[in-house]
C-alpha cells in the first residue's frame, strides 16, 4: 500500500486538532538549554533540553533515569528560571547518551504562563536577523 502526501499529513496531531484538542506550544532547543535535576536522594544530575513545552519536554542525559521517577527540574530560559517537579518517562537510546521525556507535575498557572512567554521570546530572538557590520563601519588601514 503506497502512502500519498494526504495520508502522511493526517498524523496524530492533525487528528487531535480535528477533535478540538489544542497541543501545547513546543520549542526545539537542540541542547542549547542546560538543566539541573535534583533526585529524591538529593543527588544532582545535569542534562540538556532538546524540546520543551508547557506540559513537559525531552532531555538529553548521559545515563537514563527510571521511569516515573519524580525529580526537581531547574533550568533558565530567556529571563525566567523554572524550578518545578517533573516525572520522568520511558527513555530512548540516542547515539551519545539517552533522550528522556518528562512531564511537569502540578505546574502552577503563573509558572505555566511565564514558561510560555519565555518560550515565545526565545523563538522570537532566534528569528530576528543578526546585525551585520556594513563596510562603512569597518575601518580600513
Amino acid at each position: 500500500m503506497s502512502q500519498t502526501p494526504d495520508s502522511i499529513a493526517a498524523g496524530p496531531s492533525a487528528a487531535g486538532a480535528a477533535r478540538g484538542q489544542d497541543r501545547p506550544f513546543r520549542v526545539k532547543l537542540r541542547g542549547s538549554v542546560l538543566t539541573l535535576m535534583r533526585l529524591p536522594n538529593r543527588r544532582e544530575i545535569r542534562g540538556k533540553l532538546h524540546q520543551l513545552s508547557t506540559t513537559g519536554g525531552l532531555m538529553h542525559l548521559e545515563k537514563p533515569l527510571d521511569e516515573k521517577l519524580e525529580v526537581e527540574l531547574i533550568f533558565h530560559i530567556s529571563e525566567t528560571t523554572i524550578r518545578q517537579k517533573a516525572q520522568m518517562m520511558f527513555p530512548m537510546w540516542a547515539t551519545q547518551g539517552w533522550l528522556q521525556p518528562f512531564r511537569f507535575i502540578d505546574l502552577p498557572e503563573t509558572s505555566k504562563n511565564a514558561l510560555e512567554t519565555s518560550l515565545q521570546q526565545f523563538v522570537q530572538s532566534l528569528q530576528q536577523p543578526t546585525p551585520q557590520a556594513s563596510p562603512s563601519q569597518n575601518p580600513t588601514t
